[in-house]
């Protein structure tokens, strides 16, 4: 079985860079679209979304709280959600082109680039999640990670086509 792969543009990876070092401390967040074919993923746009986690923290409070996690770290430096409103209308634009949302994208200040336990309770199959680690304002490593049939994350190799 081959591992599976997102393709991302140079300027794909460049936008989710300047974007995580613009909200640092702070976790940035945002959606991929692209298209599907033959397990590979190809991410054609990035949207860079606001973090919606202080106004959608409650939607998710019952979650955290059943898996133990702490709700005490400092929201917007530690968790991120994108606002529902935003999704549907990511999604009718990623339909109106013929693409559909196959990623989202966020960030980990001071953190490396290696999903959280909330990140895999919140994750969705079929999606990409790429994660940056921002160390003190710099960009510095990009991931790629996806579920596996068991709700675990597996990485993704990230093909930089050039």
């Amino acid at each position: 079985m081959n591992q599976p792969t997102i393709k991302l543009l140079p300027k794909h990876q460049q936008t989710i860079f300047t974007h995580a070092e613009r909200v640092y401390p702070e976790e940035c967040c945002g959606l991929m679209m692209g298209y599907i074919a033959d397990d590979v993923k190809t991410v054609v746009e990035v949207i860079p979304t606001a973090n919606a986690w202080e106004t959608e923290a409650d939607n998710f409070s019952q979650e955290i709280t059943k898996a133990n996690i702490s709700s005490q770290v400092p929201s917007l430096k530690r968790r991120y959600a994108i606002a529902p409103q935003i999704m549907l209308q990511v999604q009718r634009e990623a339909r109106d082109k013929a693409l559909n949302i196959i990623g989202i994208y966020h960030s980990h200040p001071d953190h490396p680039a290696i999903p959280s336990e909330c990140d895999r309770l919140y994750a969705w199959a079929g999606y990409s999640y790429i994660i940056v680690s921002v160390q003190n304002g710099v960009a510095s490593d990009i991931l790629s990670w996806s579920l596996d049939d068991n709700h675990q994350f597996q990485s993704e190799i990230i093909d930089n086509i050039i």
